[in-house]
């Protein structure tokens, strides 16, 4: 096999340049699951502002929703698989170890020794990734950067766990990163936590599930498969006090001011953090601000991109606009940048 020759070289700016989403043909309504946990529709829309999400089928793996996801950003961005340098794949719901699901998905587009890696950065995975990938463009490690973020959260959900059952589903974004002229990706801020691993984490790993299972079958008992939890109200009050200051940072940054954003894309976590951080920031009245979680659940690390392709699909917003771009969640972990919205394919 010979070896990749790299020949890009360093430019001064990056920009999203083509966009697309995947979102599974399973929708699941409030009212599919509100028995297991004991709720109702008008609770999980009050607590969380959703309607309903996608749950992926068998055959909608995290590799196959990454792909459909990236042939759309190929076809927005004009660009063939054959260019992209290298793939950056935001997940936290692969079930293997290993390979990366970025170098298989660049596999299964017909990229022949492209570099690829994934990243693990909880529902702040895209904008990492994202940041990541304009760095590489600007080195020029790179010239074409396919950026995914994709999610099967429902295979991590216990169903009938309150906390976490209505909130948590699945989808793929991806989007192509390139040269620009201008600058299209701002600078990244970014940041993380650990001391609050707790408020959202697997509840057990799997040396400690393995040691169960093995007391339990000697015992002739049995033992409960490692499921995400969540404390949603640490979450809460850790988005809602922390991330103002996240958020400006990113848009001072960019050399910009909250008055010159056209449209605001948070992670689509819960719609009461949007509406509360979209007070604290005092944004214009005329500010669109995303609302996917409404329809599709949140996705973790696909939802900013899928947030934006369904703004740009309906036309509320459009491509050129300029928009704030913030993910929180495990880690506990943010990133945000100021980018210019790309178009998507029809």
């Amino acid at each position: 096999m010979t070896a990749r020759i790299a020949t890009a070289t360093a430019v001064p700016h990056a920009r999203i340049m083509g966009l697309g989403a995947y979102r599974p043909r399973r929708v699941v309504p409030n009212a599919e699951i509100i028995e297991a946990i004991d709720s109702s529709d008008e609770w999980i829309q009050t607590r969380s502002g959703i309607k309903a999400r996608g749950f992926a089928s068998d055959d909608e793996t995290i590799v196959g929703m990454s792909v459909a996801a990236s042939r759309k950003a190929l076809e927005a961005a004009g660009i063939g698989a054959d260019e992209i340098d290298c793939v950056v794949l935001a997940t936290s719901s692969l079930m293997v170890l290993g390979p990366s699901a970025g170098a298989v998905v660049a596999t299964e587009l017909g990229m022949t020794d492209c570099a690829a890696f994934d990243v693990s950065a909880g529902c702040a995975g895209f904008c990492y990734a994202l940041a990541n990938a304009a760095d590489l463009v600007r080195s020029g490690s790179a010239k074409y950067v396919l950026v995914i973020g994709v999610e099967r959260l429902s295979d991590l959900l216990d169903p009938t766990d309150r906390t976490c059952a209505f909130i948590f589903a699945d989808g793929a974004g991806a989007a192509i990163v390139g040269p620009s002229d201008v600058e299209g990706i701002g600078p990244v801020a970014w940041g993380s936590d650990g001391a609050q691993t707790d408020a959202i984490k697997q509840d057990k790993d799997f040396q400690q599930y393995f040691a169960e299972v093995a007391a339990a079958e000697a015992a002739g008992t049995t033992t409960v498969r490692p499921y995400i939890r969540m404390q949603g109200t640490a979450v809460f009050r850790w988005a809602v006090t922390f991330l103002e200051k996240a958020c400006r940072d990113a848009v001072a940054r960019a050399g910009i001011e909250m008055s010159d954003l056209d449209v605001f894309v948070p992670h689509q976590a819960n719609i009461r953090i949007t509406e509360a951080l979209t007070r604290v920031l005092k944004m214009p009245e005329n500010t669109v601000i995303a609302k996917d979680i409404q329809e599709s659940g949140n996705t973790s690390a696909a939802s900013i991109p899928m947030a934006m392709e369904q703004l740009l699909r309906t036309g509320e917003a459009k491509p050129g606009q300029t928009a704030l771009l913030m993910g929180f969640g495990a880690g506990l972990a943010y990133a945000g940048q100021v980018v210019t919205l790309p178009p998507i394919a029809d």
